[in-house]
């Protein structure tokens, strides 16, 4: 637990923070240019789609349908981690802030959406204060209200034996976070004065510290509206109250969920969203090939990961120019990494993770990753399109390909002859088991025996990956994992992940255990410093740090390899969601 500080801001540094909050980072696209502008119906070719919309549209009608590997962790806005649920999420759900449907840069820009405005910080920036748009319905009819979002906070931040998948910033930031207040199914008194509503349209927050990011905070899917009255703990998920432009018709658990529009919902509240498409339909658990197919036959609109698609799907589309004319390939400050832990002996020892660091050879995991066009070489946690990021490399080898009498070094300086562990990874992403596979191979040589145990994507930060007893009892001393930023700033991609006080017992995503007090501290002073060009040098500052631990391994920093058929309109690819198309607007023109 993230322990309390009193900090303050000068008043002429309290200004700064007032207009921080909203800057865009700097995300690196594909090289192909579109040749038509970002209003352009019929704008194509090749990475098009990364700086602009392509087949821009206000036609209604028709299905939109959503495809996935594997299920969501859950479709619950307050329950969730993943950027693609984060995404879709917005079609049911309206969060304070989000970021602007656009393509390439103009997508990472915030812009209100149950809020009237931005943010307005008090003078010491230990105070938010956020005005909701009048007019807010749910989709049975009844008002929204600031009380709503309160209670919606409480109960994704402060009841993680209900709801463990999502970040705690919240219950880290806020400054009466006590352990006293036990969340809203344990204490229904809802006491929590760090969230004020003086009254139904008005939410106040109050922060332990200043906090220039807020802003982008609130953009969680955390603070979309819930009524405390229908909230039903866990099984919330099958009768969520859309407060967005469509609502559930249906839900199957691990099958399918239906939505159509929701006809409570009102244009003039909402300056960002079209509801186009009739119905929009998700189907769960198919197969990566199949949802490729239907992509090509336009049978399915969008693949809901947004991972790209398989290894064969990709050396087809390449193979063919038509094909690859539909297709997008950009950064989204994504890493893919392979986390050491460091609670699980014997990489307790600094010198075992070292053995691990040399072992890799990165370019033969990039080629199990899908080759050059899904990422180049890593060797910092933070991607290059996450500003703070610094070119260096603490475990240099030759041409990246591994060193392994480097590695024996480390592992007899460790005291070790060999070591047996089991490295984890999610039975969805074959690319990501190909990976673990190659890594194996690769670790083995030096002395390091590597059983692989695959978990499914949707309970592995649940149950396995991000459960650290799970991870202690069974041996997990190596997993898999693949990283994208919170928000565009150094400070959404590295604190869930190497902040110690961000460890906990179930929905973890800090999965090296790291607990450094140095890098702890130096997340704290940027987080209260209102000077955007001094956190970006902590942030690198903290890379270094977390690199010197060595309690993670980059891999590549990944690039989406996706494609859209013809009959998708408004298609974006958008870095604010890690790459992925922007999913608020999606029609079709079947």
């Amino acid at each position: 637990m993230r322990r309390s500080r009193t900090l303050a801001l000068t008043a002429a540094a309290a200004a700064v923070v007032m207009v921080v909050t909203g800057c865009s980072s700097s995300a690196k696209g594909g090289s192909g240019k579109s040749s038509a502008g970002a209003n352009d119906a019929n704008a194509g070719g090749a990475n098009a789609a990364v700086k602009n919309i392509v087949n821009a549209s206000d036609k209604k009608g028709g299905t939109v349908t959503y495809e996935m590997k594997g299920t969501p962790d859950s479709l619950d806005p307050g329950n969730t981690y993943y950027a693609y649920i984060y995404n879709f999420s917005r079609l049911y759900g309206r969060p304070l802030t989000t970021f602007n449907p656009a393509a390439g840069e103009d997508g990472n820009k915030l812009v209100p959406d149950l809020a009237e405005s931005l943010g307005q910080p008090s003078a010491d920036g230990l105070t938010w204060t956020y005005k909701l748009r009048a007019g807010l319905k749910y989709d049975d009819g009844t008002p929204i209200t600031s009380k709503d979002v309160k209670y919606a906070v409480e109960r994704s931040n402060f009841a993680p034996e209900v709801n463990s998948n999502g970040p705690t910033y919240f219950h880290d930031l806020l400054v009466d976070n006590p352990d006293k207040y036990q969340g809203p199914y344990k204490d229904k008194s809802g006491d929590l004065k760090s969230i004020e509503t003086p009254d139904d349209t008005t939410i106040i927050f109050h922060l332990q510290h200043p906090f220039a990011d807020f802003d982008y905070l609130v953009s969680a899917p955390q603070t979309v509206p819930v009524p405390q009255a229908k909230d039903t703990g866990a099984d919330y998920v099958k009768h969520i109250a859309a407060s967005g432009s469509y609502k559930f018709e249906s839900y199957e658990d691990g099958k399918q969920a239906v939505l159509v529009p929701n006809t409570n919902w009102d244009k003039s509240t909402d300056p960002i969203r079209k509801q186009l498409a009739d119905k929009i339909v998700l189907k769960m658990n198919i197969d990566q090939a199949t949802i490729d197919k239907d992509l090509l036959a336009g049978n399915a609109q969008v693949d809901l990961v947004g991972g790209g698609v398989d290894p064969q799907t990709q050396a087809q589309i390449l193979r063919d120019d038509k094909l690859k004319a539909k297709t997008d390939n950009a950064y989204g400050g994504r890493l893919v990494y392979m986390a050491i832990n460091s609670k699980v002996a014997p990489f307790d020892n600094i010198e075992c993770r070292k053995a691990v660091q040399f072992a890799i050879d990165k370019v033969a995991v990039q080629t199990a990753l899908g080759g050059p066009i899904r990422g180049q070489v890593a060797n910092t946690v933070l991607p290059p399109d996450i500003p703070g990021h610094q070119d260096f490399n603490l475990y240099e080898t030759k041409d990246n390909k591994g060193d392994e009498a480097k590695a024996k070094d480390a592992l007899k300086a460790c005291g070790k002859d060999s070591i047996s562990t089991v490295l984890s990874a999610r039975t969805e992403r074959a690319t990501e088991v190909a990976a673990a596979t190659q890594i194996q191979a690769q670790l083995k040589k030096v002395g390091i025996n590597v059983e692989i145990q695959q978990f499914p994507q949707g309970k592995y930060l649940t149950d396995s990956a991000g459960a650290p007893q799970f991870t202690q009892d069974h041996n997990i001393g190596l997993m898999m994992m693949q990283w994208g930023a919170d928000w565009p700033t150094g400070y959404g991609f590295l604190q869930q992940i190497v902040d110690g006080r961000a460890i906990k017992p179930s929905g973890n995503s800090n999965l090296a255990q790291l607990n450094d007090p140095a890098v702890n501290k130096l997340l704290d002073d940027a987080a209260v410093n209102p000077d955007r060009a001094a956190r970006e040098k902590i942030y690198g500052d903290i890379d270094k740090k977390v690199m010197e631990s060595a309690t993670y391994v980059p891999l590549t920093d990944f690039k989406v390899f996706l494609y859209r058929p013809d009959n998708a309109t408004n298609i974006a690819s958008t870095p604010a969601f890690s790459g992925e198309y922007d999913y608020l607007n999606i029609g079709t023109t079947k």
